[in-house]
Parts: structure tokens; sequence; C-alpha cells
């Protein structure tokens, strides 16, 4: 029976929290300051000593037994316990075997999954890090599963992803300054409960109460009536879907046919317009996206399309869209169609106006940002510079050396012979799991840590079990969150379980590259080494400053955040000149040269609706 403790700090990307183990039994308690906490947080009891939780290192008995190599019985195959060196010993010859037959180009470390909220034990920075200085590199995977298409596109629209989720338009200012929210897909409080790193407030359903109680009026368009919470006291709009683009444009058509399209503010700040222009009203292809037109697409009535239109003009108007909407076939259109609708409407860059992809998507959505760095481990220098999109796993594990495209560029996939896989489970999110599992058959070895046994885990070769997060230090921050967070130790490791930074160690160690990843530091010194440049930066700042040991000693600290700026979109809108965005024109690109060179059927050169196939 685990010993019992006094409440102790720790984090979570529920939230932060206190945790004491009382009766053999631990006991959670949401941080004090949080005005909305996350339940997801009471389900740490349970899961600490879960009937799933993984006790030993354990071999495939195929793979075992074979060796490497291709093999279907991946994933019902029988396990082999080992001890901690024969299988370290069994890994480093594995590693070493790959990198000198084939190269580091061989091995694919996407290890895609948000795993813990500490900093230093974040799984995929370990084994990043381990990956480049053990073996020069390795194919790394970019995007996400939740942004895959949106993350690509609005760089060529208006600017980076973080630039148009993160830094624009906050909470905050939603609360004072919103006077209409037009959300396509909403803002379920169910998404907004989590953010990678950790939360100490979640904000959400208060400022929208508070921008609610003020006069702003919600209107919330997608097929659910809980996408956004009561306190919002929001109009539902149902609508087919998939069809959000067709609405859009048959909003823009209405403003245009209404002569309530900000005309000034496109001419000063956009491109591409003129082409744009030319198919919404039809001289292009014959069809004028009008409201009727739309209305047979996405199942709104016309005159509701005209009305929601014009409801949009003369006040602070914010545009959002959920990632819903571009996790589906032609996912770049409703991004880009709304930014274009916002745009008509002149608000972006006005404080809490205009178009913020992804807000309510993620709690550290909003927010305003830190004003000093907090931890991050360094990762090396990656020598491999083949990558692939995130969500292209099966594709390159089943096609070897065929040719892609990837945002205007001909790739070519890698050969993998080798996956490491440390801190998520593929089988949670991706998609056609039969196709996974084919592409997981397909090479020659799979090692994956794990705390429990995930799919993931059962289709691997090799399982190294890790620590859980309460049963390790760490320090929990993330740079919209101003609470960094000393994360306490509660519980002794499950069984054999080790941190991923011991396993990497003694792997690193056994391929001659030692030192180079540890640099010779235990992962206590680690934190020490990690919390020194937020303890510099708030120096800097004529802040107190307090030593590691005091900041342990008190559990957390408080960081100070920057102004509500607005980020570039404000700067953008206050002088364009001075200020272009990072889009190839410097201005919003309602139409894009680039995207049209691309020579996309899938994705033409400006926002289009395309029918699905299905």
């Amino acid at each position: 029976m685990a010993q019992d403790t006094g409440f102790r700090p720790h984090s979570a990307h529920w939230g932060a929290f206190s945790a004491a183990m009382r009766d053999g039994r631990l006991e959670v308690r949401a941080h004090p300051g949080d005005p909305d906490p996350n339940l997801l947080l009471q389900n740490f009891p349970e899961a600490l000593r879960h009937k799933a939780r993984i006790a030993r290192p354990m071999v495939r008995r195929g793979w075992l037994e074979n060796g490497p190599g291709p093999d279907a019985r991946r994933g019902r195959d029988e396990f082999i316990p080992m001890d901690w060196d024969q299988v370290l010993d069994l890994l480093a010859k594995e590693l070493a075997r790959v990198r000198d037959a084939h190269g580091p180009q061989a091995v694919f470390g996407g290890s895609y999954g948000w795993s813990s909220a500490g900093r230093f034990h974040h799984a995929q920075s370990q084994v990043h890090r381990f990956l480049n200085m053990s073996l020069g590199g390795y194919v790394r995977s970019v995007n996400s599963y939740s942004s895959g298409a949106s993350s690509v596109i609005l760089p060529h629209v208006l600017g980076p992803i973080d630039a148009v989720a993160r830094r624009n338009v906050t909470w905050d200012a939603v609360a004072e300054h919103t006077e209409m929210v037009l959300a396509f897909g909403g803002m379920a409080l169910k998404n907004s409960m989590v953010a990678s790193g950790g939360v100490s407030r979640h904000v959400e359903r208060g400022s929208m109460a508070a921008a609610r109680a003020r006069g702003c009026e919600f209107l919330l368009i997608g097929p659910l009536r809980d996408d956004l919470p009561e306190e919002a006291g929001a109009t539902w709009q149902p609508i087919v879907p998939g069809t959000d683009t067709a609405l859009m444009l048959g909003m823009a058509h209405a403003l245009v046919t209404a002569n309530q399209h900000d005309r000034g503010f496109i001419d000063r700040y956009c491109a591409g317009w003129d082409t744009f222009e030319a198919y919404l009203l039809g001289r292009s292809d014959g069809q004028p996206k009008d409201p009727a037109w739309a209305a047979a697409i996405c199942g709104v009535p016309a005159e509701r399309i005209t009305a929601m239109a014009l409801q949009a003009v003369g006040r602070r108007t914010l545009v959002t869209v959920a990632h819903s909407l571009q996790r589906q076939e032609h996912g770049e259109q409703p991004v880009w169609m709304a930014c274009v609708l916002a745009a008509m409407l002149g608000q972006i860059g006005l404080p809490g106006g205009g178009y913020n992809y992804a807000l309510g998507a993620l709690a550290h959505y909003g927010k305003r940002q830190n004003a000093v760095s907090s931890a991050a481990l360094p990762q090396g220098r990656n020598g491999v510079g083949a990558f692939i999109p995130v969500a292209r796993i099966s594709d390159m594990l089943l096609n070897p050396g065929q040719p892609f495209d990837y945002n205007g560029k001909r790739m070519e996939y890698p050969d993998i012979r080798l996956v490491y896989w440390a801190g998520g489970n593929p089988f949670h999110h991706h998609q056609d799991l039969n196709r996974l599992k084919r592409a997981f058959a397909a090479v020659e070895t799979l090692v994956v840590h794990e705390i429990a046994w995930t799919a993931t885990a059962r289709h691997a070769d090799i399982v190294l079990p890790c620590t859980m997060t309460l049963e390790r230090e760490d320090i929990g921050a993330a740079p919209t969150d101003p609470l960094m967070v000393a994360m306490h130790q509660l519980v002794e490791p499950f069984g054999e379980a080790r941190d991923d930074y011991a396993i990497f160690s003694a792997l690193a160690e056994r391929l001659g590259a030692g030192p180079a990843f540890t640099e010779g530091r235990s992962a206590r010194d680690w934190l020490r080494h990690l919390y020194e440049p937020t303890r510099k930066g708030l120096a800097a700042l004529n802040l107190p400053a307090p030593s590691f040991d005091d900041f342990w000693a008190q559990g957390e600290l408080v960081l100070p955040q920057e102004d509500d700026d607005g980020g570039i979109l404000r700067d953008f809108r206050t002088d364009p000149e001075a200020h272009p965005l990072p889009t190839p024109s410097g201005r919003i690109e309602i139409a894009s040269t680039t995207i049209a060179g691309f020579g996309y059927p899938d994705c033409p050169g400006h926002p289009t609706w395309l029918p699905p196939v299905e």
C-alpha cells in the first residue's frame, strides 16, 4: 500500500491540481484559482494503478524468435517479459543495425501525442533528443491531426497558425469588445478543458457569459446545438455537415449585392478580390453563389442566409472556425472562406473583432503570452531532412519510395525500417485503423514506450514500461498560462516502470552517445537547469526571481504576461506598409496566385465550393 502523503502540487493537460495519498487512495483537488476546473482530473486515482498498466519490459515472441522483419502477427502475438538489461541490450543492437545498414533516414520518430504536461519528461522531446544524439536524426512528422489542413492553408492566406489561433483575439477582448460572434462549428467547452502543458484557469465559460451580459450575440452555426455553452445564450442555426463553405459564399454574395461589404478595407488590406468576386458573382463559371444556391446545398433558408450576413454588418463581429470544419474533405476551403468573410466585414485586427481560427478549441487559445520563457528540453540537431504530414504514416509505411504532393512540393516517402513511438497512441486518432494495422505490420521493428496496454503497444515488438506523471518530478508550463508548477512526485513507479529519460540515457550509453544525451545531468539536475532561463528572465524584468529550490518549495510561480496587443493582425491593421503580413503579397490573400500555381484540383486559388465525394 502506498504511504500517506500531504497534498503536493502537480499539473496535467486538464489543469493544475494538488494531490495526496490517503489510506492507499489518491485524492485530487483542482487548483483553487481555477474558476471552472476540469472533472477529468478525477480520473487520476483510477488510472494510477489500473489493471492495464504495463509492469515489465516486454518483447513480442515472433520478433524475439525470428528477428526483425514485416509480420502480420503484430497486434495478436504473445509477449515475453524480459529484464531491463536484456531488453536494453537487444534494443541498442537493433538501433545500431538500422543506423549502420540504412542510416537514420530509415527511422521514423514521429511519436505524435501530448504525453505529459511536464516539460522535461515530455516524451516527444525525449525521444527526438535521443534519436538526434544517438542516431544522427530521424524522419519526422509535421502539422497535427487537429489542424492538418488549416496549418498549411493559413500561412498562404493570413499568417502562421499560431498567430491566427493563439496571438490574436483573446477571451478578455471578447468579453469587453465583441458584439457578435459567428461561430462556425461552435466552441464546445469539452474541447477547451484541455491544453498542452497545462492550464491554471479555464476562462471560456465565464468570458462568454460576460460578453453576453454586455449584449454580445452568439450565433452557433453547426449540426449540434450544444457546441456552445448555455451561458452564451446562443442562437442555433443547424446546417448540413460539411457545407459551411457554401453557406459562407451565400453570405458573402448577400453582402456584395446589398453593397454592405467593406470595400475600403478590402482595397487597402487584401489581395485577389477581383478574382474571387468574379467567382462569387458567377462571372467566371456562370453560377452566382447567391443565398438561393447556398440554401440548396447547406439546408439553411436563403432569407436566413441573407439575414445572418446583414446582421454581422456595422458591429464588432468575430468570425470563428472550429477545428472540425477542416477535418473533412476539402478542409482548407471553410478556413479560407471564413477569413474572406471576416475581411469583407472589415473587422480584422480590431479588439474582439475579425477572424480567429479555433478559438475555444484548446484552453491555451485566446490567452495572453507569457513575458518570460519557460522550461523546454533542447532536442539537438536532426540530420535528416525528410518528413511527412503527420496523418500520412500509413501511406509512408505502405508506399516507400513513392511520390506524394504536399504544399506545392513533390516529395517522396522514405523507406522506414524502424518506428520508435513514445508518448502517443495513433490507434486513438488515426483514420482507417485497418490500414494502419497493415502499415505497422510492414516495418521491421516497432518500439513503444507506454504506461498502459494501448492498441499501439499491443502492435509493438518491444514495449518499455514508463512512469506516469504522478510517479516523477517535472515542471509544468505553457506559453500562454501564467502559472508554472513544480510537479512533485506523489507515488513510487508502478512495477518496473522507468522514466523515459532513464531509458534513453541507458540506450544512449550503449550506443556511445551517453554524455551527449545526458550532459552529465540527473533528472533533478535537468529541472534545475531548465528553470534557469525563467529565473533570469524574471530578474531582467526586475521582478522577484526565486531560486530553483525556493520555487520547488513553494510549489508554483506566477509569471508576468505581455499586453493584449492583438499580435501581427493588429499591427497590420495599424500600418500595413510598416507591418505587412507574412504572406506572399504581405496582404490578406482573398485569392492566391501561389496556391493557384500548385495546380491542385482539390484546392483552387481562391475559396471554392467543392462538393464532397460522398
